[in-house]
């Protein structure tokens, strides 16, 4: 058996067997507890809030303090610590003087490769200057061959034009 009733505008049945009974009562104090939830819920939304507020001053002074008094005497003593250990370097001059005349040695090949590619590279300029006056010749041979004999082809017709 089930009732209907209106209440708030809430329709609630009323079930006949004992477990819906305890399921229509756990929703009824479902909803009653709904607002006291939301409340609760506000309030430590709030509590949070100023313990936020509360507690980031502090950090930031204790982070500060961290770094002004603590973070000098870490880092000297680290410090100290890497010149104990450090091994002394000997000082030597051979290094200098090897990279001073490997250097030397470098810029003298260089040089004697920069002499020999510029002459090699005269040489064929040379070649190939002569090269190109002596095609330039042959061509100019050629061309005036060929207006020579175009003349006389043009001579021999219009010699055949005035006997006609």
């Amino acid at each position: 058996m089930s009732l209907t009733l209106k209440k708030r505008r809430v329709v609630i049945e009323v079930p006949a067997t004992w477990m819906g009974q305890v399921k229509t009562r756990a929703a009824q104090t479902g909803q009653r507890l709904a607002p006291m939830a939301d409340q609760a819920k506000v309030v430590a939304a709030q509590r949070i809030e100023d313990a936020r507020y509360w507690a980031a001053p502090r950090l930031e002074s204790a982070a500060h303090g961290f770094e002004e008094q603590v973070a000098p005497k870490v880092s000297s003593m680290l410090t100290a610590a890497a010149r104990r250990i450090d091994p002394k370097p000997t000082r030597s001059r051979r290094w200098p003087t090897l990279v001073l005349l490997t250097g030397l040695a470098v810029g003298t090949i260089g040089y004697m490769f920069y002499r020999r590619n510029a002459q090699q590279w005269t040489e064929h300029m040379k070649d190939s200057a002569s090269d190109a006056s002596r095609w330039v010749n042959e061509k100019a041979d050629r061309t005036a061959e060929s207006a020579d004999q175009m003349a006389a082809k043009v001579s021999s017709k219009s010699d055949e034009h005035k006997m006609s």
